[in-house]
């Protein structure tokens, strides 16, 4: 039985593939697991369909990503802490607090996308990176200072 792998299944090959399996193991594994179809003329070309939106989305997506990345480079966000003697915090600065300081600028980003390493625990100025893409980045400027 022909099948199109529309997921990439190590032993047999990667999606896009037309193989050649057992009747039993097309209808009872992979098709139910969503991993081939039937390597139908019609089938062929609505994978290649798919596969052209997904990557004309895709492209959208990181044109987006590369706009924002252009004006959050030129952004810069406050973020006042409470500190006691001698200039020490009070707790610390996270992704969190980057995240709302930026909603408040009018700039949505996920606090998943912030790449902090550690959160920030010292006043001054700091470049932060932001991952808006798998190939987009862009740092903003923050600056800690006390209240």
């Amino acid at each position: 039985m022909k099948l199109l792998l529309r997921q990439d299944y190590e032993p047999l090959g990667v999606a896009g593939d037309v193989v050649n399996v057992k009747p039993g193991f097309a209808r009872n594994f992979l098709i139910p697991k969503g991993y081939g179809m039937l390597a139908t003329d019609k089938n062929v070309k609505r994978y290649e369909n798919d596969q052209k939106q997904m990557h004309w989305l895709q492209e959208k997506e990181k044109r987006q990503s590369e706009e924002l990345a252009k004006t959050l480079e030129n952004v810069s966000c406050t973020i006042t802490v409470q500190v006691g003697d001698e200039d020490k915090m009070f707790g610390s600065v996270t992704s969190q607090n980057i995240t709302e300081a930026l909603e408040a600028q009018g700039y949505m980003v996920d606090k998943r996308k912030i790449l902090l390493e550690e959160p920030i625990k010292s006043l001054g100025i700091y470049s932060v990176p932001i991952k808006l893409h798998t190939d987009v980045e862009a740092k903003v400027k923050v600056w800690v200072v006390k209240e």
